[in-house]
């Protein structure tokens, strides 16, 4: 409907959820499925420091997961059909719970279950934790400036029930135009579908939080804005203040966001 099109990830970036939701759902349901308390605690670390404090914050769950059951294998104990989960993730084109089941259906291998049980734990866990979860000071304040001459789309990893229930609580919802969560595939064939309605690359701007959003944005050639891990809230201020007159100035692109992605690598490979 407008010339410009901000594309903005939901959890860890408007909505302040990543931190809770992985350390109380994410994490902990790997240790009950999989019967790992033997070794929780350095095990829970491990998935923090994965999911939200390196360059692979933000990764799909299930790839998380492969990765986590990996290393376990590796370091503490077998998983069974651990092989069979592996080579999904590899060769699937689509992260979603039906996926799993497909997988079920088939009769691959029973890891497709725990698999399940896993992501449905999460799921179901996330809805009892909702008075955690709330958007980052400034969130509300950016969407109302941005809408009065973009379009909003939420392109989001996160389970679209959880992404729509959050963003209409907080009242965030009457200024997005486009939702695309985990149903409607990965982060850069949403941006592409959100392209072919006409929008000019160099005025579509992503804002994430994560690697994985930056390279969705650099995959289709549109420009990226970092909201830092930790400085959530400084980096809402720079985007009102500064950030977002840039966009639509056409003076974002080079040394500006070059000096913003610098800021987001050092932010994620910094220790912990």
């Amino acid at each position: 409907m407008k010339d410009y099109l901000v594309c903005i990830d939901s959890d860890g970036c408007a909505i302040d959820s990543m931190e809770c939701k992985h350390r109380h759902c994410f994490g902990p349901y790997i240790i009950d499925v999989w019967h790992l308390e033997a070794w929780q605690d350095a095990i829970l670390n491990r998935w923090n420091e994965i999911n939200l404090y390196s360059m692979t914050r933000g990764i799909n769950r299930f790839l998380g997961l492969e990765m986590m059951l990996s290393e376990v294998a590796a370091a503490y104990c077998s998983i069974d059909g651990l092989w069979h989960y592996s080579r999904w993730c590899r060769e699937t084109d689509t992260f979603s719970n039906a996926a799993i089941q497909k997988q079920i259906d088939l009769g691959v291998h029973p890891i497709f279950e725990k698999v399940l049980d896993w992501s449905n734990r999460v799921n179901s866990g996330i809805g009892g934790i909702s008075e955690l979860i709330r958007p980052f000071e400034g969130v509300l304040e950016a969407l109302k400036l941005m809408h009065e001459n973009a379009d909003i789309a939420i392109v989001s990893s996160a389970n679209p029930q959880a992404v729509q229930e959050e963003w209409t609580r907080f009242g965030l919802m009457a200024y997005v135009d486009h939702v695309m969560a985990q149903d409607a595939g990965t982060k850069a064939d949403c941006i592409a579908k959100l392209l072919h309605n006409g929008y000019a690359s160099d005025r579509v701007m992503m804002i994430g939080d994560a690697p994985g959003d930056q390279k969705a944005a650099e995959k289709n050639g549109v420009l990226y804005f970092p909201i830092l891990a930790g400085h959530e809230i400084t980096s809402w201020q720079q985007w009102i203040g500064e950030g977002y007159s840039r966009f639509c100035s056409g003076t974002y692109a080079g040394a500006y966001q070059d000096n913003q992605l610098s800021l987001f690598c050092d932010n994620l490979t910094q220790d912990k």
